[in-house]
């Protein structure tokens, strides 16, 4: 619920909740109405009328949206109180969220060129390309940096470097199948491994049995926190999953990637992700089932061939947008003001 006095983040920005419900998807439209759909549709009401007496109440000369379903209440409210509709779009499909706001939305900030003929021919005319806002910290590491802070003196400066991470909480899939070619992966390069708390345990087992030379050059963490920006520095090819954020900073830095998409991902928004940079050479994407041959089939060649490592850089490069936060920040300052 809406609480009379505004709650603040850590960061000390004053926020408002209020009730929203998620919908669980289905190809069959009829599972769709299940138990917990049902419920959680029939909040969406009563989060409009708390959003739109938050928007009464904190008069904004704008509201932006960026997405999921907790955005659409305030979107809603702001069509009501005639308060301009910005949207953000993180990923290369406009997702639900958005899709259903974006016939009163003013400006549509979209991720991707690739996006613009997607989107509906009667909202195209509002849509601008910005790019994903990345903060600016993850543009200035230093690969000497993430030696010192992680202790990496034993790794072999003279082999490439991959970053594999799964994000915050890990990922079982690609820690299974890089944990199982950790002998083959570490004769060619040094690997750090953000493997997530819950996985620490059976990595660490893994790396034991390893030769004393090999094991020198793994670095296995649960958790990659202020070092980040040095350890992308350091990274020569980075293995993980293809959200929205790790795509903006990978292309932002230029860091050739191979991305092992979560399949479970709303409209799998990951997938569509990672085979829109695969297709302009960009990336490599594993989709569906992958084991340890694919993997070393898609990583291998960007270990062996600096000069394809370049050109896969170049490529992502040419996606990055790092200037994204400063063109989001026109875009709505401009609906404001319109």
């Amino acid at each position: 619920m809406t609480r009379h006095t505004p709650a603040r983040s850590l960061e000390g920005v004053p926020f408002t909740t209020v009730a929203t419900g998620k919908i669980r998807r289905h190809a069959n439209p009829l599972k769709m109405l299940s138990p917990a759909n049902v419920r959680d549709m029939a909040r969406v009401p009563l989060g409009v009328v708390q959003a739109r007496k938050a928007v009464a109440g904190f008069r904004p000369d704008v509201v932006l949206a960026t997405g999921g379903y907790v955005a659409v209440p305030a979107g809603l409210a702001a069509r009501m109180a005639r308060v301009p509709l910005v949207l953000h779009e993180q990923t290369v499909r406009l997702g639900l969220a958005n899709r259903k706001l974006a016939g009163s939305a003013a400006r549509i900030a979209v991720s991707s060129e690739s996006t613009l003929p997607l989107l509906p021919e009667s909202v195209r005319p509002a849509a601008v390309v910005t790019g994903n806002p990345v903060r600016p910290e993850v543009l200035t590491g230093h690969p000497d940096k993430a030696v010192t802070a992680l202790g990496l003196h034993a790794f072999d400066r003279r082999l490439p470097t991959v970053y594999v991470t799964g994000g915050a909480q890990g990922a079982q899939q690609i820690n299974d199948v890089v944990g199982g070619e950790l002998p083959w992966l570490l004769e060619r390069a040094n690997v750090v491994h953000q493997c997530g708390p819950a996985h620490v345990a059976a990595l660490s087992a893994r790396a034991a049995g390893l030769p004393a030379a090999l094991a020198a050059r793994y670095h296995l963490t649960p958790f990659v926190g202020p070092e980040l920006p040095d350890v992308l520095a350091l990274a020569d090819v980075v293995v993980s999953r293809s959200g929205a954020g790790i795509l903006a900073e990978l292309t932002a830095l230029g860091k050739p990637a191979v991305f092992v998409p979560l399949a479970s991902a709303a409209g799998n928004e990951q997938a569509h992700n990672a085979r829109h940079l695969e297709e302009s050479g960009a990336a490599v994407a594993l989709l569906g089932d992958v084991g340890g041959g694919r993997l070393r089939g898609a990583v291998g060649p960007l270990l062996d061939d600096p000069a394809r490592r370049e050109a896969m850089a170049a490529a992502a490069r040419a996606h990055g947008r790092p200037d994204a936060a400063e063109g989001l920040v026109d875009v709505i300052l401009s609906a404001a003001t319109r």
